[in-house]
């Protein structure tokens, strides 16, 4: 495996840490409850919602690596995580199983939009009964002449107030169970569906989540995804990629928390002394610094397998999901540590990251979920 860098990819991340520095950080807190369409336009107009769709469609045809980079050079530039989350959802939950699933009519009518910033994408899969269990949905699907009636509940669904296009999952024949699932594009002027209230959160506040509510859903049949009980296989598609790649703003994350710990060690003077002199403060950057690179190193190599054009394993995504995401938090925590009194104190944005990264272990697959996909490949 060779992740060395060719000119132009290192122009692109370098772009994408001078667009985040000028037009993300002052405007974008991550603070506020609020979406920004302004902000997600700029995101849109600057590449960053079409980097894996080809350019075809809008997009900007990047490569899994390429768009790994371009995205962890967003979560090193930029503070809003909650802003990255809701760019990450909509690319993998939305945007790439209409790429890889869709018909050429469906392709065309919602890809573009979705690039360009037009239209927001969500994924509606996890419902109340069923989180972890994600193929235990309850959501039923009956076919009616010429369309589909969709009825059931979804929850926790980023993106869901904001959104314009819902890939929503439901049975089209129980009996059959997880393979009886079909996928639908469902746009949100649908008859029968409801956006229920934006939810409270302990992180990614700037990432609206919300309940969906399908009452007899009408969905002309010309927006099935994919053919009826395929919706498994689009899930598992959609899922593998998130778990490689939705991540890679973490990684950028670590990066800057290493950097900014270094300054304050040599900045902050106690004792006598910087701090970064006691050999307690420098081993936890030390550590902090190893976390960063075999982070660095696990998500490229998902990526690499991803690039190969072959299946690859779902233990590799799983593994970089499960250890990044792991020790993003550690190093939060270890960057608020590093800062003391004030990296607790909110204007800081240290203790944000320590908030925001805790989510990393449950979306996409809790870390219970990775180690369990990482034991199946082992035959456990």
């Amino acid at each position: 495996m060779d992740f060395s860098w060719s000119e132009e990819q290192r122009q692109l991340e370098e772009s994408v840490i001078s667009f985040s520095r000028r037009e993300l950080r002052a405007e974008s807190s991550g603070e506020e409850h609020e979406f920004s369409r302004e902000v997600w336009r700029k995101c849109a107009a600057f590449g960053l919602q079409g980097l894996p769709i080809p350019e075809e469609y809008g997009g900007q045809g990047a490569d899994a690596l390429t768009t790994m980079l371009a995205l962890e050079a967003l979560g090193y530039a930029c503070t809003d995580s909650g802003l990255i989350f809701s760019i990450n959802a909509h690319v993998w939950s939305a945007a790439m199983p209409i790429l890889r699933f869709g018909t050429e009519a469906q392709k065309r009518q919602y890809l573009p939009g979705l690039c360009d910033g037009t239209l927001i994408g969500v994924q509606g899969m996890t419902e109340p009964e069923s989180g972890s269990d994600a193929f235990g949905l309850r959501s039923r699907a009956t076919r009616r002449d010429a369309e589909f009636l969709l009825t059931g509940t979804k929850t926790f669904i980023t993106n869901a107030p904001i959104a314009d296009v819902f890939i929503i999952f439901a049975s089209t024949d129980p009996a059959l169970g997880s393979m009886g699932l079909s996928a639908f594009i469902v746009d949100r002027e649908a008859p029968g569906l409801t956006v229920g209230k934006t939810f409270e959160k302990m992180g990614l506040r700037s990432s609206p989540m919300s309940e969906l509510f399908l009452d007899g859903c009408v969905v002309p049949e010309e927006n099935l995804l994919g053919k009826l009980g395929n919706g498994m296989a689009i899930f598992n598609h959609s899922i593998d990629w998130e778990r490689a790649c939705i991540l890679a703003s973490a990684v950028g994350v670590m990066q800057r928390q290493v950097e900014e710990s270094v300054a304050y060690a040599r900045s902050r003077y106690q004792f006598g002394q910087a701090i970064g002199r006691f050999q307690a403060v420098s081993h936890r950057i030390a550590d902090m610094r190893v976390r960063t690179e075999a982070a660095r190193l696990l998500l490229y190599n998902a990526g690499f397998a991803k690039q190969q054009g072959v299946k690859a394993p779902a233990a590799q995504s799983a593994i970089a999901k499960l250890f990044i995401s792991e020790a993003w938090v550690q190093n939060s925590l270890d960057a608020l540590q590093n800062h003391g009194a004030y990296g607790y104190m909110t204007e800081t944005g240290v203790e944000r990251d320590v908030r925001d990264s805790i989510a990393g272990r449950i979306y996409s697959g809790t870390s219970d979920i990775q180690r369990n996909i990482i034991a199946s490949s082992l035959g456990l």
